[in-house]
């Protein structure tokens, strides 16, 4: 494919400022800004200035919205703020928005990083070690390169940008849905298309342009039982205990082949066409890279492609995550908890709807919990959600995107789905009808919310050029 001038250029430029796109890398990675801990919040804050900043310094006229406030580890907490940047209102050009997130996952050395996950350490190999590394922090600092490259060069963006970035991705997104529906007609009212860059390469050698996530729908349900927790010598054998009807309840929800066991969860779940068949046949991944990732050869369907993709994109799942108030610490505890949480969560696919998981699943747990005869008390809540998405394919944003990816990396991108949720994807297709895409950056061992967490020196500068050329593409597509 020819590379225009222009283009020649941006990617001769991105080339020689390597060593300063890490040197920002590693200002971001050693902000913990950690979204899901009341003691982190003040560093959450610090990078949403260091964000705006770095927008201001580039030309980027910027805003601040604020959420408001909630309470999280009993305090009561002021939002981050979502930074909103304007970059461009030339009417005559097709107009971006650009969406990110700012803040991370929480990470301790001790959890077992071979480094400390909050300055960025570089491998002989070329990965790049930090939390927020690829999630999201290098992609989002990318699109801000690509401006800084343009003008730099001299050379006149061809499109119109709006940078919308948050700071609470990680915890619910609070607040940016009410955001994004009530500017709809405002400051979105211009928005041609979306792109978001918060997902990853199928393999680890071929990218990927992404047209469809997950919904999830998150529960917690809790046993109640003694008023404090219980010597098990003194008391085992004449109470209910809590934990024991917990464990029964949560294995009663998935067997370990991965079937859910609510009645009716999949009776709504779209049926499989023959184009999507086809799609799936043409992916270009290899079943030892999904082990790779996994760690183990583990996998439910190990030797058949289709069929594990499809259960990790396209069938719904349900996961249990964890049980608190439960002991865990090393040694042994004769414990008899008083009260104890399980967590489990449902990811959801297209015609799911999350009022009807949500009732579904209630009513099934209180039946089986009836079934137990229990004296103890028992509650079970939906936490956060979000709705499954699904993009046209066919539309110029994803003409623009597949033409970019062969333009930088010389092949036809997969076009894939992914299992997890991002929920904003699903409100900006709907609120300002208009096309979302995902466009990756990193691969699928980068280990985002892991141990280890890295993005690669080449999947970054080739990554910033992509975003870049995905721009240009627009431009000579979208007339």
């Amino acid at each position: 494919m020819t590379v225009t001038k222009p283009l020649a250029d941006f990617y001769a430029h991105v080339d020689a400022n390597e060593a300063h796109y890490i040197d920002k890398l590693r200002e971001v990675v050693a902000i913990p800004s950690v979204s899901s801990d009341a003691a982190y919040r003040p560093k959450v804050f610090e990078m949403g200035a260091w964000l705006e900043k770095e927008m201001q310094r580039l030309g980027i006229q910027t805003k601040r919205h604020h959420p408001g406030k909630h309470v999280m580890d009993g305090q009561e907490l002021e939002l981050p703020p979502i930074v909103i940047g304007t970059f461009g209102t030339d009417p005559k050009k097709k107009t971006v928005a650009v969406y990110g997130h700012y803040d991370v996952q929480p990470a301790l050395e001790s959890d077992g990083w071979d480094s400390d996950p909050w300055t960025l350490t570089m491998m002989p190999d070329g990965r790049m070690v930090g939390r927020g590394s690829t999630d999201d922090k290098g992609p989002v600092i990318g699109w801000l390169w690509v401006v800084e490259a343009h003008q730099k060069l001299g050379l006149e963006l061809p499109v119109n940008l709006k940078f919308v970035f948050e700071g609470m991705e990680e915890t619910g997104s609070e607040g940016l849905d009410d955001m994004i529906i009530s500017m709809a007609k405002t400051e979105f009212k211009d928005v041609d298309c979306v792109c978001i860059s918060d997902n990853y390469w199928l393999g680890t050698t071929k990218p990927c342009v992404t047209y469809g996530l997950r919904g999830i729908s998150y529960f917690n349900m809790t046993v109640q039982g003694p008023a404090w927790d219980l010597h098990s010598g003194v008391f085992g054998g004449t109470t209910h205990e809590p934990m024991t009807d917990l464990i029964h309840l949560m294995g009663r929800l998935v067997t370990p082949d991965g079937t859910i066991l609510v009645p009716g969860i999949m009776e709504n779940v779209a049926p499989v066409t023959d184009a999507e068949l086809e799609i799936y046949k043409k992916l270009d991944v290899d079943m030892s890279d999904i082990e790779a990732s996994v760690g183990a050869k583990t996998l439910i369907y190990a030797n058949d492609k289709s069929k594990t993709l499809m259960n990790r994109w396209r069938f719904p799942s349900l996961s249990l995550h964890g049980i608190e108030g439960a002991f865990y610490a090393p040694g042994a505890k004769t414990v008899i908890p008083a009260k104890v949480t399980g967590k489990f969560s449902i990811r959801s696919v297209p015609n799911m709807d999350p009022k009807e998981i949500n009732e579904k699943v209630s009513k099934y747990l209180e039946a089986e919990f009836a079934k137990l005869n229990s004296k103890n008390k028992f509650k079970i809540e939906g936490s956060h959600g979000g709705k499954p998405w699904v993009g046209d394919l066919n539309h110029w944003n994803y003409v623009a995107a597949i033409k970019a990816v062969e333009q930088v990396f010389g092949v036809t991108p997969d076009l894939t789905r992914e299992g997890g949720s991002i929920p904003v994807t699903l409100t900006f297709q709907t609120a300002l009808d208009k096309s979302v895409l995902l466009l990756p950056m990193g691969r699928s061992n980068d280990g985002a919310h892991s141990v280890n967490e890295k993005l690669d020196k080449d999947n970054y500068i080739k990554g910033i050029k992509l975003l870049g050329t995905y721009l240009h593409q627009i431009a000579a597509i979208a007339k």
